[in-house]
């Protein structure tokens, strides 16, 4: 059951399912066409693994979720009570 939006609010463009859905439309073809545009781009990194197709997407990727991972354990350690300022 949908509920209708308040008359009152101001409405944003992001509101409206449809522009989302085109918005996510234009994110896969922007990353279809990068995937293209790398077979076509010449690499010259210094190490052969940098020449594999997808390499700097897939590494990307990985540096992202060590990040995270990494973050979270890092919480552990530097993390504060909940009174730690009401002194």
């Amino acid at each position: 059951m949908a509920t209708q939006p308040d008359p009152t609010e101001k409405a944003y463009w992001l509101d409206d399912h449809r522009n989302v859905d085109r918005l996510v439309h234009v994110f896969y073809v922007i990353c279809a066409l990068l995937i293209v545009i790398d077979v076509f781009v010449p690499k010259h990194g210094p190490f052969a693994t940098e020449h594999a197709f997808g390499f700097y997407g897939f590494f990307g990727f990985v540096a992202c979720v060590t990040l995270v991972l990494v973050a979270k354990q890092l919480r552990r350690i530097l993390k504060r009570p909940e009174d730690y300022y009401d002194a």
